[in-house]
């Protein structure tokens, strides 16, 4: 469902969890932190202590991306260390900590730094499969992770390609090696995981992530009151009681109704095409929502065999965030502007540059060649490069008006483009559209109408089971549908910087705006040179693909 749970509606139930006996509880960090200031107009602090005041029992755990915290970039050391400290002061007792790429000097930081506060760390490998990934790769990472002094070691197969031979061969090889508990987290997206769980517990699997059986199977984990029941009374009791759900299944049975039309129906289902294309359920949810915004989900067969190829361009990164949103969105762009690389977002333009790690595998030279020019890539630790930056945006965010507690510093600094204008208190929920079982799947939810000429943007809300429309609103456009010399957005995005002003001078292949899209930043570079003679477009503004933006003349 796209991270889109509102707190409200599992606070009722959380003290029922917290009485089940849990390893732990993920209640916190990746994709949901952004989620809660861009779609739901929640504080994701203050979801954190809401939940905290319910669990007196069960560690509280978050998903850490390294130097990369909750966001989709390297921040500055002086940040990770406030972040990762504040997380724990708000109740974060586990930090799983991993690295896109694998690479261990991008988690260091944030591994020293919750050692230092007492929380238990959890070294995380991200599992996949290629060329340049195998048992022995991960079993050294894991030595490396515990010499860290990791308090625990997460196999992370987010995509559910491990086979059950090779998850009983991982897991016995590294208990060979670490002496520390040892987590498999697995998807089933291909079908596998419960039998991987299986081979994974015979070889002395001490931890498993599992999922309320309403929010499990598909692209989700294995459903917890299963892997409960399959190990009671075996060598491998959980010690759960499986009638302490009787009352957690069906509130999640109700929960998951009301959020049914925010489901797609493929995330519920097994593919075994992960086996070839390789994208983890979070990655092929974003795409088909991609698409989707984009208008184009008809598509979505050619983006899933344009992946691998730009996985193999890239040198065979995990695909797990943020690198699957950087394959991703760069295999929706070469599908959708049909050619490969016309468009080439500055995340993956950093990736080629070394900014996000070492790749696991040779990138493609003739790619980073043309997409970095002269420039050379880095081989250091990104975060090398970094100066301090907390301060500074401090400055940034008093003088915005947006700061009243420290944390709101971080969210700021996480996420600059759309933070102001939730701590500004002008950011609004998204709803929750109403079940509507004769909509089209794929249908789009915008529409843009011309009416003598004019163009409006129309958004149409889903009916509702008596057929009656819940919500529909038009907003007159102020972007001209052809103008001379026009600049058009190549995708539905946001603009969120105007490089250039009325009046400036601007030559073939300049940056002229960046577009969000995708949650990616694009360049969108000026196809001519001349003066900039209209701008229709503020930054902030949503756009649609082929919007004009400004005219170039």
């Amino acid at each position: 469902m796209a991270t889109r749970m509102r707190t409200r509606h599992v606070v009722d139930i959380i003290e029922r969890m917290d009485e089940v006996g849990f390893f732990s509880l993920e209640v916190w960090g990746g994709a949901t932190f952004d989620a809660c200031i861009r779609y739901l107009n929640e504080d994701p602090w203050e979801r954190l202590r809401t939940f905290k005041r319910h669990m007196k029992k069960t560690p509280a755990q978050m998903l850490l991306r390294g130097q990369n915290l909750v966001g989709y970039r390297h921040y500055s050391d002086d940040i990770v260390e406030k972040f990762v400290e504040k997380s724990y002061e708000n109740g974060i007792e586990i930090f799983r900590i991993f690295d896109a790429l694998n690479d261990i000097r991008n988690m260091e930081l944030a591994i020293r730094v919750a050692k230092r506060l007492g929380a238990h760390v959890q070294g995380t490998i991200c599992y996949t499969v290629s060329p340049v990934h195998t048992i022995q790769s991960f079993v050294d990472m894991a030595r490396r992770l515990e010499e860290l002094e990791c308090d625990s070691i997460c196999i992370k197969d987010m995509a559910g390609l491990i086979t059950p031979h090779a998850a009983a061969e991982l897991v016995r090889e590294l208990k060979k090696v670490v002496s520390v508990p040892v987590n498999l987290h697995s998807h089933c997206t291909s079908g596998m995981a419960p039998m991987a769980h299986m081979a994974a517990v015979e070889a002395g699997v001490d931890i498993l992530d599992t999922a309320m059986s309403p929010f499990s199977w598909g692209t989700s984990h294995p459903p917890t009151e299963s892997v409960v029941a399959a190990l009671r009374g075996t060598p491998y009791d959980t010690g759960i009681d499986p009638k302490v759900f009787a009352e957690i299944t069906p509130f999640f049975r109700e929960l998951r109704k009301k959020y049914e039309p925010l489901i797609d129906e493929l995330s519920t289902q097994v593919d075994v095409s992960v086996l070839i294309y390789q994208i983890p359920g979070g990655m092929l949810s974003n795409l088909v929502s991609q698409l989707r915004e984009q208008n184009a989900l008809d598509r979505l067969e050619e983006v899933l065999r344009e992946v691998p190829k730009v996985r193999e361009d890239l040198g065979y990164p995990p695909l797990v965030t943020p690198t699957s949103q950087i394959v991703g969105t760069q295999a929706v762009m070469n599908v959708l502007l049909g050619e490969r690389y016309k468009v080439v977002p500055r995340e993956v333009r950093d990736y080629l540059k070394g900014l996000y790690g070492r790749p696991p595998g040779r990138v493609n030279e003739e790619l980073r060649a043309r997409v970095l020019g002269d420039e050379e890539p880095i081989d250091c630790r990104p975060a090398d490069l970094l100066e301090p930056q907390l301060e500074k945006l401090r400055e940034e965010a008093e003088r915005l008006g947006i700061v009243r507690k420290e944390e709101d510093v971080l969210t700021y600094a996480l996420y600059p483009a759309i933070a102001v204008k939730f701590l500004k208190g002008e950011a609004e929920e998204e709803p929750i559209p109403e079940p509507c079982s004769e909509a089209p799947a794929g249908a789009p939810a915008e529409y843009v109408v011309v009416v003598d000429g004019e163009e409006f943007r129309v958004r149409v809300a889903p009916a509702n089971a008596k057929g009656k429309a819940t919500e529909a609103t038009t907003q007159k456009s102020q972007k001209p549908v052809e103008v001379d010399g026009g600049i058009k957005a190549p995708m539905q995005g946001m603009i969120v910087k105007l490089r250039v002003k009325k009046g400036d001078r601007v030559k073939k292949g300049d940056v002229v705006a960046v577009l969000e899209a995708m949650k990616m930043e694009n360049d969108i570079v000026s196809p001519h040179s001349g003066t900039v003679a209209e701008i229709f477009v503020q930054e902030g503004a949503s756009v649609a693909a082929g919007d004009v933006i400004m005219a170039v003349r």
